[in-house]
C-alpha cells in the first residue's frame, strides 16, 4: 500500500496538479494470471491494471473501460541473430532469415493495431530513431535465393542441410515479452517454409538465464529494452552491457565485431548532442545492413481502467504515475 504524503509540494513545475496527491493511497496486488487479472478490473475489483494482453483487448474496450497503451521508447521488439553461431556467421544466412520472416503478419496475427510494425531497432519515438525498413522487407524469393547461394538445399521433411547438418536453430522464449511464445510459433512456421528448423526454447528462470549466455544453446534472442536515453542501444548490444549478440564470447574474452563495439561506445561517449544522434543512427544503420536484428512491433505497455479513473499519465518509458489519478464517484 502506497499512502499520500500530506506534506507533499514539490511536484514538477510542468505537471497540470500541484501539491498532495488527489488519491489517499494505492493498494498494489500482484495477480499473474491474465484471465484474473482482467476480470478483477471488469468486476470492479480494481480500478486500474498493468498488461491487458492483446487477445484480451476488445473485451476491456467492449465493456466500456479505457485501454492505454504508451510505448517505452527505447529498443524495439525483436530477434537478434547471433553472428557467433556456426549457420549465423554467414551474413547471408542472417539476411534469409530477415526476408523470410513476414513481420506485417506477426503483428496482424498475435498482436493489436496498438503494437506498431518496427522501422528500425528503435522506437519511432525514440532519440535518434531512423527508419531502416528497406532493410526489413518481407521477400520469401530472395530468402531461399540466399540461403541457395549459401550452399544450405532442400534436405528430409523440406530443411535445408549442408555437410549433413540441418539448418536448426534455437531462440528463447522470453517470458516478460507479450506473447513471446505465440509470435515465436507463427515466426517458426514462416521460416520453415523456407527450409529453416527454428526451436523455441520455453522460457524458465533458471536454465533458460543460462542458455541465452551461450550461443551453442540459443543462437537467436528475443528481447527489448525501454529506456529514453540514446544510450539504449549501447545497453542492449555491447559487449559489457547486455549483450544480446553475444558479439563478447564469455569463455575466451573476444569480440567479434570491433566495428559494433567502437559504433556502440561512441553513442555513449560522445559529448555533443547532435553528434550523439549521428552515432545512433550510423549504429541502427549498421545492425541493419549486417543483418544482426529483426525488429518485430514497437512496443508498449498496456494498461486498463475503470470508467471512473481519471487523471492517467505515465513517465517517459510508459511507467504509470499515480499523482494527478482521482477517482469519480
Amino acid at each position: 500500500t502506497l499512502t499520500a504524503r500530506d506534506d507533499y509540494d514539490w511536484a514538477p513545475p510542468d505537471r497540470d496538479h500541484q501539491g498532495r496527491a488527489h488519491l489517499d493511497a494505492v493498494q498494489i496486488r500482484v495477480t499473474p494470471e491474465d484471465s484474473v487479472r482482467v476480470g478483477a478490473l471488469l468486476s470492479g475489483q480494481a480500478d486500474y491494471i498493468r498488461y491487458v494482453e492483446a487477445q484480451d483487448e476488445a473485451q476491456v474496450d467492449a465493456a466500456g473501460f479505457a485501454v492505454y497503451a504508451p510505448q517505452t521508447g527505447g529498443v524495439n521488439n525483436h530477434l537478434s541473430l547471433r553472428p557467433g553461431s556456426e549457420i549465423l556467421s554467414d551474413i547471408r544466412v542472417r539476411q534469409a532469415l530477415v526476408a523470410g520472416i513476414d513481420r506485417q503478419q506477426v503483428v496482424d496475427t498475435i498482436y493489436t493495431d496498438r503494437y506498431p510494425l518496427a522501422t528500425s531497432i528503435l522506437s519511432s519515438s525514440a532519440q535518434g530513431y531512423v527508419d531502416t525498413s528497406d532493410a526489413l522487407a518481407y521477400d520469401p524469393e530472395r530468402a531461399e535465393a540466399l540461403l541457395d547461394e549459401a550452399g544450405w538445399v532442400e534436405g528430409a521433411h523440406g530443411i535445408r542441410e549442408k555437410g549433413g547438418k540441418q539448418l536448426t536453430l534455437v531462440v528463447n522464449e522470453s517470458a516478460p515479452q507479450p506473447r513471446s511464445f505465440e509470435a515465436l510459433t507463427l515466426i517458426s512456421q514462416q521460416l520453415k517454409t523456407i527450409g529453416v528448423d527454428l526451436q523455441i526454447l520455453k522460457a524458465d528462470a533458471g536454465s533458460a538465464a543460462e542458455a541465452v549466455r551461450d550461443v551453442e544453446q540459443v543462437q537467436v534472442y528475443h528481447s527489448m529494452v525501454a529506456r529514453a536515453d540514446l544510450d539504449v542501444i549501447k545497453s542492449q548490444f555491447f559487449s559489457q552491457n547486455r549483450n544480446a549478440l553475444l558479439n563478447l564470447d564469455y569463455d575466451d574474452g573476444t569480440i567479434a565485431d570491433a566495428q559494433l563495439e567502437e559504433l556502440l561506445q561512441a553513442v555513449a561517449s560522445e559529448a555533443d548532442p547532435d553528434q550523439r544522434i549521428a552515432e545512433s543512427q550510423e549504429a541502427q544503420r549498421y545492425l541493419a545492413d549486417q543483418a544482426y536484428v529483426v525488429p518485430l512491433f514497437e512496443e508498449p505497455q498496456v494498461y486498463g481502467a475503470a470508467p471512473r479513473v481519471h487523471g492517467v499519465t505515465f513517465e517517459s518509458v510508459a511507467r504509470p504515475s499515480f499523482y494527478e489519478i482521482w477517482l469519480a464517484d
